[in-house]
């Protein structure tokens, strides 16, 4: 399966990229912190290894034996997995759920560093997360162009164009999707080119397409909140690079589009899966957008700061994110965050990791619902932007599925299908 492909390939090759990574910032940490920084990057490459060592020779998985805060959660995660092998040993890297393994991975990267002060705080994937920014430049330049472009005469769209415009800088944000550093192991997997120019041949990879589900949603909500509140769009993050971007310009369009009042970024608390956002990286990219020699780029950085000062975006990251639970048992692990989560009008839920995690990760016919995939996580209308990296769909027409594995073996994994899947939380 891609599960075992990804743990006996995939996750080493990720560990040797971290352990060279903090190699060759030895001479940083000595610059910076003496004897203790190069001390603590010995510790760091040494706990690594033996991770590397755990993972490779199928050890079993072993509690957190870390002082922070969400440690007590993995470890009753742990016994969660132990009551599930009925009695069968204890659960090892290549004997457990993949998404379990997977999240405690890089769980365990974290402790590494959390561990080993001072070079605590140090990202292991900032670089690649930086450079697979800089490497999608033109594309940026591309869409910011676009968007600033967009905004002279936003107040003059019909309803159509309207329409046509979120569903244009929806496929955007999905097809960001592709530059996923964990799936490419820390490979280059920038945007070369400017999305735009590719949408319409890109549509028959949108193997469901709620697009249409999502406009009338967005347009009954500010309908029926003229009177009182606030229309609140939230956004999972995914990737940061060219995805994060795909993603600001879509919440800047919901705003200026009027379609939305404010809009409410969720970003992981500690580095996680080689690219996704962090805040660190959320503010790092709104400042270089700011900082750059082109002008709509700045225009959009400079629009994009105001937008945080102003309140109408919020970043807000939480510790659940990066814990190994389905999302159905977060009003149970994290009732604070379902309770949030319940205040707004639409969730767009982006990337893969997020998927696995709406519908429990299983291997599902790929005609279930995907209502009933979500297994009760209903806290307000949700929509997945993701495209296909791993093994697990549903919610397809019969036969769909069956039809593309014919002539595609690979096409669940490739990352050239997509999906903008919707649930209404009814």
């Amino acid at each position: 399966s891609f599960a075992y492909f990804t743990i006996k390939d995939r996750m080493p090759q990720i560990l040797t990229r971290v352990i060279d990574t903090l190699h060759r910032h030895k001479n940083e940490f000595f610059e910076e912190h003496g004897e203790k920084g190069v001390e603590a990057e010995k510790r760091a490459i040494s706990f690594l290894s033996k991770l590397r060592n755990e993972l490779q020779t199928d050890k079993p998985v072993t509690p957190l034996e870390d002082e922070l805060p969400d440690a007590a959660l993995w470890n009753q995660y742990l016994d969660y997995q132990r009551n599930l092998s009925n009695g069968n040993g204890e659960p090892s890297w290549f004997q457990s759920p993949w998404l379990y393994v997977e999240c405690y991975m890089y769980r365990r990267i974290h402790a590494a560093l959390a561990h080993n002060p001072p070079i605590d705080n140090f990202d292991v994937f900032k670089e690649g997360k930086a450079q697979n920014f800089f490497e999608s430049q033109e594309a940026v330049i591309a869409l910011c162009t676009y968007f600033q472009e967009l905004l002279k005469t936003i107040k003059d769209l019909d309803e159509k164009q309207l329409q046509e415009e979120l569903f244009k800088l929806l496929q955007v944000s999905l097809w960001g999707n592709k530059c996923d550093l964990s799936f490419s192991a820390g490979e280059d997997s920038s945007q070369k080119s400017s999305p735009l120019q590719s949408l319409e041949h890109m549509i028959p990879y949108i193997l469901v397409n709620d697009m249409e589900k999502i406009w009338s949603l967005m347009v009954n909500a500010k309908k029926r909140n003229t009177e009182k509140s606030n229309v609140r769009v939230d956004i999972i993050l995914d990737n940061a690079g060219f995805e994060l971007v795909s993603d600001l310009v879509l919440a800047d369009f919901l705003l200026s589009s009027k379609l939305a009042d404010e809009v409410h970024f969720h970003g992981k608390s500690i580095p996680w899966y080689v690219s996704d956002t962090t805040k660190h990286d959320f503010n790092w990219t709104i400042k270089q957008l700011q900082s750059a020699n082109h002008k709509w780029m700045s225009r959009c950085g400079i629009n994009w700061e105001g937008n945080l000062k102003k309140g109408v975006w919020v970043y807000h990251d939480h510790m659940f994110w990066t814990l190994p639970h389905d999302f159905s048992s977060m009003a149970e692990v994290a009732p604070d965050l379902y309770a949030d989560l319940q205040k707004s009008d639409l969730l767009l839920f982006k990337g893969d990791l997020n998927y696995r995690k709406l519908t429990g990760d299983r291997k599902w016919e790929y005609t279930v619902p995907f209502h009933q995939a979500l297994n009760k996580f209903h806290p307000a209308p949700l929509c997945s932007l993701r495209t296909l990296k791993s093994d697990t769909q549903v919610g397809l027409k019969p036969g769909q599925g069956e039809q593309i594995q014919a002539s595609e073996t690979e096409w669940m994994v490739s990352g050239k299908y997509g999906v903008v899947q919707f649930d209404a939380a009814l």
